[in-house]
């Protein structure tokens, strides 16, 4: 979607499709990397240069723990639409896939063997692998573009096919218009239909080339019949238009229509099913590092033991080395907090907003979907209700504890004697 979840959609067609943007197309990073568009014997790739246009953004590092390797985290003080960070913290966390062929010693290949993955393409990166120096501890968003751009030209493919130099050719020019927009914002949009469907855009040419599987859990539950009926396959600015045009109709089918469509975009405004979190967990491969899509925000996200985590980029947390990974498994946004080898941290416990720590009730009806669809015991999955149960208790605690202080105030008050 092309605008947060607390805007109308009626506006966001009024003001046609693309609000959110972030760059423009015109200007951006300029690059030579070889055959031009007349087949011409292709160059090797060039370090590329990001142009001065670039966004003086900062950011914090995060240095963790990561698979025995100390691993640089980029993080993020507001909490904006910016894929760049998400992009590269998953190339900084492949440090063990970087420069090798196939799938690594931890990232599991698909059920087919074939060894593909986002667009049929052969995990066989030649990416570079990405490394910080060790004292880094802030870096530009002009660093990472240029990292970016480098990995990127890295994976002009082996053969000296022409067909195949031409084809790079032409996606590196398009990855260059798009690049810009990458520490803004992109313009995607989602198809409720599945958690890898989206309305292919420019923008995709960036997960494509990186091999980076770009999902989303915003999907229709299949057995809402009336719902399917009137989302159909359409994407999030087809179905907002489609809304638009059925309250305007004649036909009282057609009006109905449109009031169901509407009514399903302001129910899911959190844009996370429990449909769309059933189906993330059946698809995410286990160790598979990619990117998720929620509320106008990208984020890194991995699957670990059949449950789902994203990646802490929080700069609150830059000095919590014990928070690392949140879990995904409510669509309400309760959630824990783990470290770098997915072990509950009391750490993060403490630093969680009180409105957080305040919704108690777990999510009884995803865990045994979920349960029922993995095959599973429901009692198997008791680890993140025992982990949310420790931190409300925790929380209580807390809350008893500024209790008694404040009672043992007033009275110390009380006895006082008055002037």
């Amino acid at each position: 979607p092309h605008l947060p979840a607390d805007k109308d959609p009626r506006e966001d067609a009024e003001e046609k499709r693309h609000t959110e943007g972030g760059g423009s197309a015109s200007g951006g990073p300029t690059l030579n990397p070889g055959a031009g568009a007349m087949g011409s014997a292709a160059e090797p790739p060039r370090s590329w240069t990001p142009s001065r246009e670039a966004e003086a953004d900062f950011y914090c590092v995060k240095w963790i723990s990561w698979k025995g390797e100390r691993t640089p985290v980029i993080t993020q003080s507001e909490n904006g639409p910016c894929p760049l960070l998400a992009i590269m913290n998953i190339l900084f966390l492949q440090w063990k896939a970087s420069g090798v062929r196939g799938w690594g010693d931890w990232a599991q290949p698909p059920p087919d063997g074939k060894g593909e993955g986002a667009g049929g393409r052969c995990q066989t990166s030649r990416c570079s692998q990405v490394k910080l120096p060790p004292q880094k501890e802030v870096i530009t968003a002009e660093e990472l573009m240029a990292h970016l751009g480098d990995c990127i030209l890295a994976t002009q493919p082996r053969e000296p096919s022409e067909g195949l130099q031409l084809n790079f050719q032409q996606n590196i020019n398009d990855t260059m218009m798009v690049l810009p927009k990458l520490s803004t914002g992109l313009d995607v949009n989602v198809r409720f239909t599945g958690v890898s469907d989206f309305e292919y855009t420019p923008e995709c040419i960036v997960f494509d080339l990186l091999n980076v599987p770009l999902y989303h859990g915003w999907l229709v539950d299949p057995q809402s019949p009336e719902v399917v009926q009137a989302v159909g396959k359409l994407s999030y600015n087809q179905l907002v238009e489609k809304i638009i045009t059925c309250k305007q109709a004649s036909d009282s089918s057609l009006v109905s229509e449109g009031l169901v469509a509407e009514q399903f975009l302001e129910s899911t405004a959190s844009q996370l099913t429990y449909h769309g979190l059933c189906e993330l967990t059946a698809t995410v491969r286990e160790g598979e590092l990619s990117v998720f899509f929620r509320n106008n925000h990208f984020s890194t996200m991995i699957k670990h033991k059949g449950h789902l985590y994203l990646l802490v980029t929080d700069q609150g947390f830059l000095q919590e080395e014990r928070v690392v990974w949140e879990s995904l498994h409510t669509v309400d946004g309760d959630s824990c907090f783990c470290d770098t080898h997915f072990h509950l941290s009391q750490d993060g416990a403490t630093a969680l907003p009180d409105h957080r720590l305040q919704q108690k009730q777990v999510d009884q009806d995803y865990m045994l979907a979920l349960s029922l669809q993995q095959g599973q015991d429901p009692a198997g999955l008791s680890d993140l209700e025992l982990a949310r149960q420790l931190q409300q208790e925790e929380y209580q605690q807390q809350q008893q504890q500024h209790h008694h202080h404040h009672q043992q105030q007033q009275q110390q008050q009380q006895q006082q004697p008055r002037p």
